[in-house]
């Protein structure tokens, strides 16, 4: 039995909720007012999505191999990259 991973993001919005969305799955969003409810839509939402694409005789994209990862720059080290690079 093949298996699929989608990798998912939940971000807070500026309602005080979060927004949860599958970047390869382009239109997949959804959105909890908490991440555990963002968490349990967004699976509901992903099902449906790929139900949909399986309807309609469409390839279910997969990911490739990604990285992801978060940069984080202090003020100080964005003036002084500004200041190098001007």
């Amino acid at each position: 039995m093949k298996t699929y991973t989608f990798r998912a993001i939940i971000e807070p919005d500026q309602n005080k909720t979060y927004h949860g969305f599958v970047p390869i799955l382009r239109g997949c969003h959804t959105w909890g007012k908490s991440i555990e409810q963002t968490k349990k839509n967004l699976q509901d939402a992903i099902k449906c999505h790929i139900q949909g694409l399986i309807l309609d005789k469409e390839s279910i994209p997969q990911e490739e191999e990604t990285f992801e990862f978060i940069q984080t720059f202090s003020e100080q080290e964005l003036s002084k990259r500004l200041l190098t690079h001007v």
